[in-house]
């Protein structure tokens, strides 16, 4: 099971990540309670290892102000969430990063139709950390996806295997306040996630 951990400010939580086994550790950089500037996101990726796969998160930025943040982080991949043109994508392309397209289930489920490399399929309201409807995109999307919205140490597991997931990503479900993360829950996530 592929693991992301998003939405990560502070280095004890992105070693705790790494240490945990998570394949992919989010930076949130566009408007959130767990916001970082491009600097602090480069100073918390720089221990990461190699095959951790460092991601920037942008939502609503045009592509121009997503590729100066890209590149001032350094992060290894490009999101865009929520309802980015297939034109933003194209146009990031020649980054030579990763991109994910992160969408609810109302959206085209195919991962490489905005000829994007993961796609992430988030709740109805992203960021509220509520439980959804999980099985209901069982079978719909297709390639290398990622189920998030509302997952936590304790229905990771369950939600996975009702929507089929190839994996899956959590922030507020590892938070104990908005923003504020907790190693023990990154640990518990990563744990549950993969049947440990």
């Amino acid at each position: 099971m592929y693991v992301k951990i998003c939405g990560l400010s502070e280095p004890e939580h992105v070693e705790a990540a790494v240490e945990a086994g998570a394949d992919a550790i989010g930076f949130v950089l566009t408007r959130s309670p767990r916001r970082v500037t491009p600097e602090r996101a480069a100073e918390l990726a720089a221990p990461i290892p190699a095959h951790v796969l460092t991601v920037g998160v942008f939502r609503g930025e045009t592509p121009e102000e997503v590729r100066a943040a890209a590149l001032a982080s350094g992060v290894r991949a490009v999101q865009l969430h929520g309802h980015h043109p297939h034109a933003d994508f194209t146009t990031l392309k020649d980054l030579g990063r990763p991109l994910v397209r992160a969408v609810d289930a109302a959206a085209d489920l195919r991962c490489g139709a905005f000829d994007e490399d993961l796609l992430i399929v988030d709740a109805p309201r992203p960021g509220s950390g509520e439980p959804w409807d999980w099985a209901a995109v069982r079978g719909r999307p297709s390639g290398r996806w990622m189920l998030a919205g509302g997952l936590d140490p304790a229905n990771v597991a369950q939600a996975a295997e009702a929507a089929g997931a190839w994996g899956v990503d959590v922030s507020s479900g590892v938070e104990t306040a908005p923003g504020v993360k907790d190693s023990a829950l990154i640990r518990a996530f990563l744990r549950a996630a993969r049947g440990g």
